[in-house]
Parts: C-alpha cells; sequence; structure tokens
C-alpha cells in the first residue's frame, strides 16, 4: 500500500506543473516508532508472545517425532491395521501442529491481532503528529523515508523526523 501511495504521489508531482508549488519534507517513521518507549514495550511484549508460542509449537512437533520414531520402532509388530490407525494418529497430529502455527502467526492469527491491538494506537498517533505538523508548517506532501521504494534521492533538508519526534516524546 505504502509503495502504491508514493508511486501515485510520483506520477502526480511529475505531471503536475504545480509540483513547484508544493511543499514537501520526508520523515523516517521506522526511527521515530524505534525512539518511543511505549512503542519498545509493545514490541518487547509482542515478541515475548511470539516466543512463547514458539516454543508451545517446538515441544509440539517434538511430540509428533516422539510419535513417528515410536512408530518406526513398532511397525514390525504391528498389524495393518494397527499400522494405519498409528499413521493417521501421526498426520492428525501433525495437522494440529500446523493449525495452531497458522492460528498464532497466520495472516490473521493471534499474533497479528495482538500487534494490531498493541501497535496500531501508536501508530495511528505518529500519523497524527505528523498530520498535524504538515497542517501548523504549510506541508502539503510528507513522505516515509523508512519506504524507499520510488524515491531515488532526498535532500537532508527535508528530513523532519526529529522535528515529530520532539512532539511525540515532549
Amino acid at each position: 500500500m505504502k509503495y502504491f501511495l508514493i508511486f501515485f504521489i510520483s506520477i502526480a508531482l511529475a505531471s503536475s506543473g504545480v509540483a513547484q508549488s508544493q511543499r514537501t519534507a520526508v520523515v523516517d517513521i521506522d526511527e521515530i516508532l524505534s525512539s518511543m518507549e511505549d512503542y519498545q514495550k509493545a514490541q518487547d511484549q509482542l515478541d515475548e508472545i511470539a516466543e512463547r508460542w514458539r516454543q508451545e509449537i517446538a515441544q509440539e512437533m517434538d511430540q509428533v517425532k516422539s510419535m513417528y520414531n515410536k512408530y518406526q520402532a513398532e511397525q514390525v509388530l504391528l498389524s495393518d491395521e494397527m499400522k494405519r490407525e498409528r499413521e493417521e494418529e501421526i498426520m492428525e497430529k501433525e495437522k494440529q501442529v500446523r493449525d495452531m502455527q497458522r492460528e498464532k502467526f497466520g495472516a490473521e492469527g493471534e499474533l497479528f491481532n495482538k500487534r494490531q491491538e498493541l501497535v496500531a494506537p501508536i501508530q495511528n498517533e505518529v500519523y497524527k503528529a505528523i498530520s498535524s505538523y504538515a497542517d501548523s508548517r504549510g506541508y502539503d506532501i510528507i513522505l516515509d523515508r523508512s519506504a524507499t521504494a520510488g524515491i531515488v534521492f532526498i535532500n537532508d533538508a527535508l528530513d523532519k523526523t526529529e522535528d515529530i519526534k520532539k512532539i511525540l516524546l515532549r
């Protein structure tokens, strides 16, 4: 989405004779966020949650491996029916672990939702500060320097990251 927006803005500026009269600035949103204590706390909390879930999934996978090793060792003693049952049991357990992994780390998984819960309000605060800064200083466009796709050169004089950090860290 960011790349599309930057591309669209670039095209609009290139095709418009008004581009010279527009005031433009850049900020590094990644740098701003990483300087915020609340954001760091949220990231640490997300890292702890993710690590705990990774360990749970690893333990479950170890159980699957254990079940498979036991099956391999006992396979010669099992009837065809018992072999099929064990294989199905192992495959079902493996499927449960994959489902658990998807629930926790998938695109709409619990980690994604937790990130939205913890980080989105902080990002909104940053965007509000940038918008307020742009309005008060008369900027028409503020680009994100950390999303550099399509941006070949940025004059450091246009970088207002420190100004935004000062607003947010008061």
